[in-house]
């Protein structure tokens, strides 16, 4: 493993689904726009994924040489490396426009990502941006993907599950390569940003606009990241928007291991009340019911201890301040996700 660099550590040329869109020398204050929207979603498949049987079992079906890509950030250091997958060259291609890029997590997740370039336009971005969140058809879509990927590699699944939990986020990148600062930026934009992570048509409040804008990160004059409940804001260079992704994307991952142990427990929980439950009152038996109930519970939450444990230290920033506060940020505590006081209106405009 190579050595953290010191500082924030994001100089150098890193591929990603960002790093081949266009360069933009216009102001931020102008209309132009050069970047990407990337829709994560995020199945939990299995209790686990034996990450070089995947490699086995879709190298035995893509004529070319299977590759990894796009490189991870030295900063962001895996315990086990997901195995990430473009879309083309596995037999995918493009869905509604999208490039199609498959991530696989050890710990039985699988990441599809939908990357679509941005409109030229400030105006033109507000108008399709609702159409990226909550979107049922894109759901759908990437969910086919992602079971004909599980379809794929099934030997390389332990304990497969029979109902699939899934999370999605989007993220708009906007790139900074010769545009302005972030102040420029928010200063300029605020009200469309906040609008476009909201998801919505109309003009906000100022008091909600500046609760959007409120939760937001900087480390350089031309970067900023303003994470929300299902979505995000990444303004950027080419070579340092990858990294940022990649953090959001395995905040997520995390969010729905969790999502799936607190299930288990809860399951778990309730078919141990229903089994003291049941039955006549008898004290003794009663008793050894209670004591034969108390180690099971106490051993499933061991066993899922382990598997926590394990997802939450798959990944680890060194030697980046700047990376490691902006998961901190993202990953912050308490994420009701899906909060219906955030966004109302969208069941009656049909969004």
């Amino acid at each position: 493993m190579s050595s953290p660099p010191t500082g924030r550590g994001r100089h150098g040329n890193l591929s990603g689904p960002i790093a081949s869109a266009a360069r933009s020398s216009a102001p931020v204050s102008s209309g132009v726009l050069r970047g990407s929207v990337t829709a994560f979603f995020l199945f939990d498949i299995a209790e686990a994924i034996e990450l070089e049987r995947v490699r086995g079992d879709i190298g035995s079906t893509v004529a070319s040489r299977l590759t990894t890509k796009p490189a991870t950030p030295p900063y962001l250091q895996y315990q086990q490396p997901p195995l990430t997958l473009d879309g083309a060259e596995i037999g995918t291609g493009e869905i509604d426009g999208c490039r199609v890029r498959f991530k696989v997590f050890d710990y039985g997740v699988v990441s599809v990502a939908l990357t679509q370039a941005l409109p030229d336009t400030w105006e033109q971005l507000l108008d399709v941006a609702p159409g990226w969140q909550d979107n049922p058809d894109l759901a759908e879509k990437a969910e086919r993907l992602c079971r004909g990927l599980a379809s794929r590699i099934g030997s390389a699944l332990t304990g497969p599950h029979d109902r699939i939990l899934n999370e999605d986020y989007v993220v708009f990148t906007i790139l900074a390569d010769g545009g302005g600062s972030a102040a420029d930026l928010l200063a300029a934009r605020g009200m469309e940003i906040a609008r476009l992570l909201r998801g919505e048509r109309e003009a906000l409040s100022a008091q909600e606009r500046d609760e959007v804008l409120r939760h937001r990160i900087s480390y350089y004059t031309t970067d900023v990241v303003i994470p929300t409940w299902s979505s995000a804001l990444v303004y950027d260079t080419s070579a340092g928007a990858p990294g940022v992704l990649e953090i959001l994307e395995f905040v997520n991952s995390q969010l729905l291991e969790f999502r799936y142990y607190d299930q288990l427990l809860d399951a778990e929980l309730a078919r141990t009340y229903a089994a003291l439950q049941a039955g006549s009152w008898r004290p003794n038996w009663l008793s050894r019911r209670y004591t034969r109930a108390a180690r099971q519970v106490h051993s499933f939450f061991i066993d899922v201890n382990e598997l926590t444990d394990r997802a939450e230290n798959a990944l680890k920033v060194a030697g980046d301040v700047y990376a490691a506060r902006v998961f901190g940020l993202a990953a912050r505590p308490a994420r009701p996700r899906r909060v219906e006081s955030e966004r109302p209106r969208q069941a009656q405009d049909g969004r």
